[in-house]
């Protein structure tokens, strides 16, 4: 059974979501850690409701990007991790962790890559006026939002809807895709990009 830690900055509901396929049998994992980057962050009160422990850390409190990804490889490490889940991570995963968990790492983003990469990607899809948005859950490298995609799915957005309205709807397939598309990994004999 893989050992994750998942990476969240945020609410924590793709988290949730995952927590819970695993509990319903849907999802063959373990999550050792949730680690985070902002105190105080949601996440970190629903990983203890679930009694997975979080490590938090403060990017601006290490001396640089290498120095802070040490501290989470060596938690990962003590924590036997073996894969690293992304779910609403606000930063760059920089190369210490690249090296130590290359094709190892997978990220959920709230779009049709390559379209809408970054930072508000379903507000960047409202404001375009496009028909179609989705999900797309894709391997993590150098770039933003650039590896290789794993799994998408299309989101219709229709005549009068809310970016509100959107943005549920897109959180509703994360929460079903996530967990469905790291089982197909998880269960297939070895990962590769």
């Amino acid at each position: 059974m893989r050992s994750i830690a998942v990476f969240a900055s945020g609410s924590g509901s793709n988290f949730e979501a995952i927590m819970n396929a695993i509990e319903n049998g849907n999802l063959q994992a373990k999550v050792s850690l949730v680690v985070c980057d902002k105190p105080g962050a949601k996440v970190i009160e629903r990983a203890n409701k679930f009694g997975i422990e979080s490590f938090v850390a403060v990017p601006k409190n290490y001396e640089n990007k290498a120095a802070y990804e040490r501290e989470i490889v060596r938690q990962l490490t003590d924590k036997k991790v073996d894969f690293i889940v992304l779910a609403g991570y606000m930063r760059l995963i920089g190369e210490t962790l690249l090296t130590q968990y290359r094709g190892k790492i997978v990220n959920v983003h709230p779009s049709l890559l390559p379209a809408f990469p970054g930072l508000d990607a379903v507000g960047q899809a409202f404001r375009a006026g496009v028909k179609i948005t989705g999900v797309t859950i894709h391997f993590v490298d150098e770039g933003m939002d650039t590896g290789p995609i794993i799994a998408q799915t299309a989101i219709t957005i229709e005549q009068g809807e809310t970016i509100e309205m959107l943005e549920k709807k897109i959180h509703d397939k994360e929460h079903t895709l996530y967990p469905q598309t790291l089982q197909t990994l998880f269960s297939s004999q070895s990962i590769k990009i």
